[in-house]
């Protein structure tokens, strides 16, 4: 099961709630968030989120030294990398234009969906804060990058283990768009977005209404047949 994470997006409760997760999806806006990729993470749910072009990261080898005691002041709590942080774009250009390959994640109407993808093994800096103010190495996990046809490009974490393949990660941070054609075809055509009132609990049943219209009518769609009432 996919799925796209949004503003009232509860992973605790819906786990709670028996429901299990192939990969939790999400834009730069949730995934630039340290806490909110480490809170799946700590759930043991596999993430493809997206970041911004400046999120800092360290190389996946990097190490943590301890230097000798110093003469005066505090103790140090905390190693010293072997390699700095840099920005997620900047790891990426240090990779060179071979890194990047043509993957095609499914078929459109107009036929197949593709562009480049470059992927690296990083360490993302949201470890503790050093003395200097920056974060250490946190977790292992790959930075992905998607170069479009008009030049643009985007970035992306994973928490995926390595040894996923490349054409696997793009397949999965495209799969969003499937989740943000669902959402929108429940604002246009089931009134998601038509709600007035002013409680939490009022609006997630409004939602969860709209969500079970919508599965009905997928359920119709792909062959099933509506109960005689």
């Amino acid at each position: 099961m996919l799925s796209k994470v949004g503003a009232s997006g509860k992973p605790r409760a819906v786990q709670a709630a028996g429901a299990r997760f192939g990969c939790v999806l999400a834009d730069a806006g949730y995934g630039s968030s340290a806490g909110f990729r480490q809170g799946l993470a700590s759930r043991g749910l596999l993430y493809a989120v997206g970041i911004l072009p400046t999120q800092k990261v360290y190389p996946a080898d990097v190490k943590l030294t301890m230097p000798g005691p110093k003469s005066t002041g505090r103790p140090r709590k905390h190693g010293i990398p072997s390699a700095p942080a840099v920005a997620a774009a900047e790891m990426i250009a240090s990779l060179g234009e071979r890194a990047f390959r043509q993957i095609t994640w499914r078929e459109g109407t107009k036929g197949a969906l593709s562009c480049e993808f470059a992927a690296v093994r990083v360490r993302v800096a949201d470890g503790p804060t050093d003395a200097s103010g920056g974060h250490l190495p946190g977790e292992e996990g790959w930075l992905v990058c998607e170069k479009r046809e008009n030049g643009e490009r985007k970035y992306y974490l994973t928490n995926h283990p390595p040894g996923t393949w490349l054409r696997t990660l793009a397949r999965l941070i495209k799969a969003r768009w499937s989740c943000e054609q669902v959402h929108q075809q429940m604002k246009r055509e089931l009134g998601l977005d038509h709600f007035e009132g002013r409680g939490w609990r009022g609006l997630h049943h409004h939602a969860l209404m709209s969500m079970l219209a919508f599965a009905f009518l997928q359920h119709l769609r792909l062959g099933g047949k509506a109960h005689a009432g």
